[in-house]
């Protein structure tokens, strides 16, 4: 079974005027991305907008993601869905396209049990054959993964890795202790990407690194060389921008810094609202202070 490791952009879904996705402006993208050296490419995340999109246009969002990387780096599509039916019915579709794993998430609405909730994803990973990231995000989801639940799941020969947005160091290293290698941990936030790598973690799944790549790459490089003053100093630096996103909302403020760097990814999906002027002028700020480069637009 395949594992994965490195800095996975969390990517922009590019959509036209009607709704459409934008395969050329997805493929600019991804192209400049596989460039600049990342090491894989998650569509269909929270910075993707996947809870705004149909099931048409995550299909389209995959295949022309998949049709960009052409093989050179695995693409890893976010599935997610209140029900058991629908989430196998996206990790099917997501083989279908060519798939290279998925990152998994519960969607619930009803409140579930402990049981319910781990019967979600080994449905699923009975289901295919792709290797699965978990995804555990309290801050958006009615159930979590308990630290047993999570190492009875890491048994599973097709769950090969986590990734916790929880932020909590302690929940990260009971985590570590209890499944030792059969599941690489994963950073979520940025302000604890070191820390989660410091900790064995083996990369960091990002929605900066579609806005900042290089910036995000070289945390990691600094943590692999355990270069800890560097990349602690670094990670700093690259906080500035997560706090534009995290005052305004996130995939309008990562759309925008995207526009400002020439590409054409469209607006936020409605009822969303593109960036107002104060957020795009605190976007340009952060860009400007990341990276020290003005932005193109």
């Amino acid at each position: 079974m395949a594992r994965f490791h490195g800095i996975i952009p969390y990517l922009v879904t590019p959509l036209d005027p009607e709704g459409r996705v934008e395969a050329g402006a997805m493929a600019a993208l991804c192209d400049d991305l596989i460039a600049a050296g990342i090491h894989g490419l998650t569509p269909l995340g929270s910075t993707g907008e996947f809870a705004y999109l149909d099931e048409a246009q995550k299909r389209e969002t995959v295949a022309a993601v998949v049709a960009a990387a052409g093989g050179r780096v695995p693409v890893l599509p976010g599935v997610a869905s209140t029900a058991i039916r629908g989430a196998v019915a996206q990790a099917k579709a997501c083989r279908a396209a060519g798939a290279d794993g998925i990152v998994l998430i519960l969607d619930a609405y009803f409140p579930l049990t402990e049981a319910e909730v781990e019967r979600y994803f080994l449905s699923v990973a009975d289901a295919t054959d792709l290797p699965i990231i978990l995804y555990t995000n309290p801050n958006f989801q009615r159930a979590d993964l308990s630290v047993a639940s999570i190492a009875r799941l890491a048994r599973h020969p097709n769950i090969v890795g986590i990734k916790d947005a929880s932020t909590n160091t302690g929940r990260l290293l009971s985590i570590m202790n209890r499944v030792d290698d059969d599941l690489d941990v994963f950073a979520a936030s940025s302000h604890i990407a070191a820390s989660v790598m410091m900790l064995g973690g083996k990369g960091w799944f990002a929605g900066p690194a579609c806005v900042i790549p290089r910036e995000c790459l070289a945390l990691y490089r600094l943590c692999r060389e355990g270069n800890w003053p560097e990349a602690v100093a670094l990670q700093k630096r690259v906080w500035a921008f997560n706090e534009v996103f995290a005052r305004y909302n996130l995939a309008a403020c990562v759309k925008a810094a995207l526009a400002m760097q020439g590409y054409a990814v469209g607006d936020p999906v409605p009822p969303q609202s593109p960036a107002s002027p104060e957020a795009r002028a605190a976007i340009a700020a952060a860009l400007a202070a990341v990276t020290g480069e003005p932005s193109r637009a």
